[in-house]
């Protein structure tokens, strides 16, 4: 059986970056790729990696409430407009951007706006690796942040061992993280041969790792979060530092990731000492993690590096998509990166 889906913002990276994982497989047939700003025009003369004779298409509530799920990679502001429509409609949608991640309390304070959807919002959470189980009833999935994906992955299984408040994340990403719009920022002559910070204290992803690092009675504290541009188009990197509580050692935190991960078709725990690197998942929506224990500190030191577009965006898109349809998680997608 082929299921129909569309892909609404396909003119963006994730967007792309979607049609491609999903063009092909017998499973999908990607019906519609809408793009507003770029409707009409050739997808190849944006994305020539999808050659073709294919045209970006209008964004026609109607036709998308014809298929099977509806992907929308499109800013926050669209997708608050779009997806509430396609749900009452009895449309699945996956989105992409912030829309429906946080409460609505949460996302009035990082997002400075009040939400217009309280009752949608916080949608079904799509990390898969956390919340499998509740992710194939859902009509409306909100597909974690990049900078999320790669922290929560990487301190989930640790949170009962680290003191709350201690948490520090220093994460660095590619530039395709901050999307196609130009920027003066992102110019080619100023990101090569540089690095640097952005957005600390205040980075919208903060919120997002708090709201969903904690789980039951357990709580994350305030998490310091410091995101960081790299020179490089695509690739995330997320070392967290946090203070052990009280007679947690070494043994403990290898048997936390490996009891949480060991069954996991995309994420791998190396072995302590072993740090991961982004080219080795680039490409794929795999994701590798690595810890030690600095006793001179008391504190443990965790590493995490997905594709941001991979794992960060469109793979993990097309892993929800996959729960939505009772289709096998992996389908269309692999750990594997490719190297060099």
């Amino acid at each position: 059986m082929t299921h129909r889906i569309g892909v609404v913002g396909a003119s963006g990276y994730g967007g792309a970056e979607l049609v491609r994982l999903a063009s092909g497989l017998p499973t999908l047939d990607v019906a519609i790729v809408a793009a507003h700003s770029r409707a009409g025009e050739p997808v190849a003369s944006v994305f020539p990696n999808l050659a073709g004779t294919r045209v970006f298409d209008e964004i026609d509530v109607d036709a998308l409430g014809e298929l099977d799920v509806v992907v929308l990679a499109t800013p926050h502001g669209p997708a608050l407009d779009l997806a509430p429509k396609l749900v009452e409609g009895g449309t699945p949608v996956v989105d992409l951007s912030a829309a429906f991640r946080l409460s609505a309390d949460g996302f009035a304070q990082w997002y400075g706006e009040e939400h217009p959807h309280p009752q949608l919002t916080p949608a079904t959470y799509g990390l898969p690796e956390l919340h499998r189980r509740t992710i194939p009833d859902a009509t409306l999935v909100a597909n974690p942040g990049c900078y999320p994906t790669a922290t929560l992955l990487a301190l989930h299984p640790l949170l009962a061992l680290v003191e709350p408040g201690s948490i520090v994340v220093n994460a660095a990403s590619g530039t395709s993280g901050a999307g196609r719009t130009p920027t003066d920022t992102l110019h080619f002559a100023h990101v090569h041969g540089s690095a640097s910070a952005y957005g600390a204290p205040t980075h919208r992803h903060t919120g997002e790792i708090e709201e969903h690092l904690g789980h039951g009675e357990q709580t994350s504290g305030p998490v310091q979060f410091t995101p960081h541009l790299l020179p490089t188009a695509r690739g995330l990197l997320a070392t967290c530092t946090a203070d052990l509580r009280d007679g947690v050692g070494h043994d403990d935190v290898q048997s936390a990731l490996h009891d949480a991960y060991d069954h996991e078709a995309f994420v791998q725990v190396l072995p302590s000492g072993t740090w991961p690197t982004t080219k080795a998942v680039h490409g794929s929506n795999g994701c590798q993690l690595s810890a030690v224990v600095d006793e001179r500190t008391r504190r443990v030191v965790v590493s995490s590096a997905i594709d941001n577009l991979g794992k960060g965006a469109a793979g993990q898109a097309l892993q929800n998509v996959n729960l939505l349809l009772g289709l096998p998680e992996t389908t269309g997608l692999t750990a594997v990166g490719t190297y060099p």
